[in-house]
């Protein structure tokens, strides 16, 4: 089952994949996607330490990186490749939405608790 063909229709080419090619392409664009995080993460390059919008730039890196990996996992395992446009934005959308929700409320929640800890008391007016 596994070196079975499928139709796939992409800008008005018709090009025949394995679904053996296409999980051995989804391995290896995960594991750089992810050696590309390791190594980062191991070396934390000094030109990436400046803060950019509140946080340092490789940990924007990290998250952008996470994101594109969770992107990929949902287009190839959920079969989003396959299905209409409208279903693919209803599903994609909402996570991104829901995830740059919550790293805006964990940045804005985060700098509060540390000005608490580093300050003491402080009051912000929203």
């Amino acid at each position: 089952m596994a070196d079975t063909h499928k139709l796939e229709i992409f800008r008005g080419l018709i090009k025949f994949k394995s679904n053996t090619q296409k999980i051995w392409g989804v391995l290896i664009l995960l594991s750089i996607v992810t050696a590309v995080e390791v190594v980062l993460g191991i070396y934390k390059p000094e030109a990436l330490e400046s803060h950019i919008l509140g946080m340092k730039g490789l940990n924007w890196i990290f998250i952008i990186l996470t994101i594109v990996k969770a992107y990929y996992i949902t287009w190839d395992f959920m079969h989003m490749r396959d299905e209409t446009p409208g279903l693919r934005r209803a599903v994609v959308w909402t996570g991104v939405f829901l995830i740059c929700y919550l790293v805006f409320i964990l940045l804005q929640e985060g700098g509060y608790v540390y000005d608490v800890y580093d300050n003491g008391f402080i009051k912000r007016d929203f």
